[in-house]
């Protein structure tokens, strides 16, 4: 099985920037990909970026340009660096690792860290 465990979360005022965390543990060799998700309150859960085993990324598309995903396979610790933030980027970011084995696909997800852009 897989864990993560996210970071970085915190408060921060509007234009300001946070970057954030997830290390992933145990049984991480078949993880094929990882993303990150965001819940803001009173929304649903929605994805945020997602970067795969061999570097292809992706953005929701109102995000591109202030976020940017990455990882360090060396520290098995995915990021995301976010600047120029908004009061509507307030929410828990989740970190998600997608595994494939013995044909069936498994999603495992961290605890979330808080975000909360706010003057």
């Amino acid at each position: 099985q897989v864990q993560l465990v996210e970071s970085g979360g915190g408060l921060v005022q509007p234009g300001g920037s946070l970057k954030l965390s997830c290390v992933a543990s145990g049984n991480i060799g078949y993880v094929f990909a990882l993303a990150w998700y965001r819940r803001a309150p009173g929304r649903q859960r929605e994805l945020v970026a997602t970067i795969t085993d061999d570097g292809r990324i992706t953005y929701q598309d109102a995000l591109k340009g202030r976020f940017t995903i990455s990882k360090d396979n060396g520290k098995n610790t995915m990021y995301l660096q976010m600047n120029s933030l908004k009061p509507e980027d307030t929410g828990v970011y989740y970190c998600n690792a997608r595994s494939s084995r013995y044909g069936a696909i498994t999603d495992v997800w961290g605890q979330g860290t808080l975000v909360t852009v706010s003057s």
